[in-house]
């Protein structure tokens, strides 16, 4: 049997456990789901090899790519929801033996620069910008799942990804070439703010030129184009931003994000391996402000 088939067969094994202490991530997904009051009446899974390697002359490891696809009921209203993780697979003599997940806390961006909030705060006028909700939107949907060329890829790369939709939804860069000033990418260099979950959230609450963000105080105020900003641990210490790009039928807001590459997930990330029970949010109107 061919190592496609192989992991094919596992998976469909593994979506139709319901042995709580041996689920996967697809598993608890539906689960979450039906706890909001959801149904998923369909998953589908698409596997992109990344790398294999002879181990011993029998053993070979494989690094995969799994995207699983949900659609989702809530009601009457149906979306679907998407995700990506790189799992890795072992198999002896081409017979399947175990599969791992990797990077279990990939959600979380584990660079916060010391915890210092550096000096956001802006003396000069306070400009005003364009912000077009739909061009963030359609770029966070149209790079959810890959990278653009434009920019660097990061191994967290969640918030040069928020800051890469901001752009295209036209938000102006500034601060160039000082890191720790304002909020840009340019010569394949960045600003703190451009690329690190930590620096973003306090530059959004500090600036008052150029991009900015408004702070609100419930998850239905967002707006397709708006950031959420996460403190996984409620440690102070801001860990991952995602984008808003559409409302569920309850109001809340379902989120595009790299580093976990997810396309439409529920905003609380109660989901996440990286997520406490202590978790902080800060939600962010951009523009209109």
């Amino acid at each position: 049997m061919s190592l496609t088939k192989e992991l094919t067969r596992y998976w469909e094994s593994q979506c139709e456990s319901t042995n709580r202490g041996k689920s996967n991530w697809i598993v608890q997904k539906r689960q979450f789901h039906k706890k909001r009051g959801n149904n998923v009446p369909r998953i589908t899974g698409l596997g992109t090899l990344v790398r294999r390697l002879q181990l011993e002359r029998h053993e070979l490891k494989v690094n995969y790519l799994l995207r699983a696809t949900f659609l989702v009921k809530q009601g009457s209203f149906f979306y679907h929801e998407e995700q990506v993780n790189e799992h890795e697979a072992l198999f002896y003599k081409g017979k399947f033996i175990e599969d791992k997940l990797l990077k279990a806390n990939g959600d979380q961006d584990h660079i916060t620069l010391e915890n210092k909030r550096y000096d956001w705060i802006d003396t000069l006028k306070n400009d005003r910008f364009t912000y077009d909700r739909m061009d963030a939107v359609n770029y966070a949907e149209r790079w959810w799942d890959d990278y653009n060329p434009a920019y660097k890829h990061f191994d967290v790369d969640c918030t040069n990804f928020i800051s890469q939709a901001l752009h295209a939804g036209g938000a102006p860069m500034r601060g160039y070439p000082s890191r720790s000033k304002g909020w840009w990418y340019q010569n394949d260099i960045w600003s703190y703010s451009w690329a690190v979950a930590h620096s973003l959230r306090w530059y959004l609450s500090g600036s008052t030129q150029g991009l900015r963000g408004k702070e609100l105080d419930d998850p239905t105020e967002l707006l397709p184009g708006d950031v959420i900003c996460y403190d996984f641990e409620g440690d102070g210490k801001w860990d991952h931003n995602t984008i808003v790009v559409m409302k569920d039928q309850n109001k809340m807001p379902l989120v595009n994000a790299h580093t976990n590459n997810s396309r439409h997930r529920y905003w609380s990330y109660e989901d996440s391996y990286a997520w406490t029970p202590e978790c902080q949010y800060k939600f962010f109107r951009i523009g209109d402000l």
